[in-house]
């Protein structure tokens, strides 16, 4: 292939590609085929970009077929689906729907480590903290922490409930919809629901 020439306006599209793009795989794969235009072997290139030489032929050729710069890109894959996804998407909005105490839980909220319990109460297996989370964040709840609340002092009257609803005895946070700490909060217009 050290034989093979590009044309002008081949290597200058190839060239604005290269400034362009923020995909390092794109970017490998076009100074790949601009270094063999330059006579650089594929052995060297390969080395070059922690490749194999293979590699370096199969996006040289993928080239010569159709000599567009876009043919360096990735193909659109479908992938396959999320083991929870299906899942998790009927589950997860029943769950938030109702409150843990009235499945047995001792909490007035919904927490992570609650969520991942009765997953795996209902269906066998439960999904990673992580998942939980993404899946939450998918349903429009914006997972903030628990904040510690200072006690009464002089001139401030006591508070119990407010108290409650700032403090979570977990640690994990909470997961309903409202405004105040430890909970998620699903507010309009807000995709994080505000920062907080």
């Amino acid at each position: 292939m050290s034989r093979w020439k590009l044309s002008r306006g081949q290597r200058d599209r190839l060239h604005r590609q290269l400034r362009s793009t923020r995909d390092a795989r794109i970017y490998r794969r076009t100074l790949a085929v601009l270094e063999l235009d330059r006579g650089r072997s594929a052995a060297e290139i390969a080395a070059m970009l922690g490749v194999s030489r293979q590699s370096v032929h199969n996006w040289a050729a993928a080239f010569a077929r159709d000599p567009d710069p876009s043919t360096l890109r990735d193909a659109d894959r479908s992938g396959r689906p999320a083991l929870w996804a299906e899942r998790t998407a009927s589950l997860l909005p029943s769950l938030m729907g109702r409150s843990p105490q009235a499945l047995g839980y001792p909490r007035p909220e919904w927490t992570i480590p609650l969520l991942r319990r009765q997953f795996e109460k209902e269906l066998g297996l439960g999904p990673s903290d992580d998942t939980l989370r993404r899946s939450l964040r998918r349903l429009g709840y914006v997972w903030k922490r628990s904040r510690y609340v200072l006690a009464p002092g002089p001139g401030r009257p006591a508070d119990p409930d407010e108290a409650d609803r700032m403090r979570s005895p977990d640690g994990a946070g909470a997961a309903h919809r409202g405004g105040t700490g430890g909970v998620p909060d699903r507010r309009p217009g807000h995709p994080e629901g505000g920062s907080g």
